[in-house]
C-alpha cells in the first residue's frame, strides 16, 4: 500500500488572507520553501511543519496527512 502526503497549506493560507511571503516571515524561512511545500516539491520537518500549523492556527494533522 502506498500513501500520499497530502499538505493543505495552501488552503488554509490564502483562508487568513496571506501571501506567501507573509507566512514564511511568520515560520522563519524562504518565500520559495513556502512554494515548494505547496507545490509538493519539499516535505517540511516536523518542527517546521508546526511552525506552519501554528501560525495558520490549525492542528498539523489537519493541515499534513496521508491518504
Amino acid at each position: 500500500m502506498i500513501m500520499k502526503l497530502i499538505n493543505r497549506v495552501k488552503d488554509f493560507r490564502q483562508q487568513k488572507n496571506l501571501t506567501q511571503e507573509d507566512l514564511a516571515k511568520l515560520v522563519g524561512v524562504s518565500r520559495q520553501t513556502i512554494i515548494s511545500i505547496e507545490r509538493y516539491k519539499y516535505i517540511p520537518g516536523l518542527d517546521l511543519g508546526l511552525k506552519i500549523s501554528s501560525a495558520l492556527d490549525v492542528k498539523m494533522e489537519k493541515v499534513f496527512y496521508f491518504i
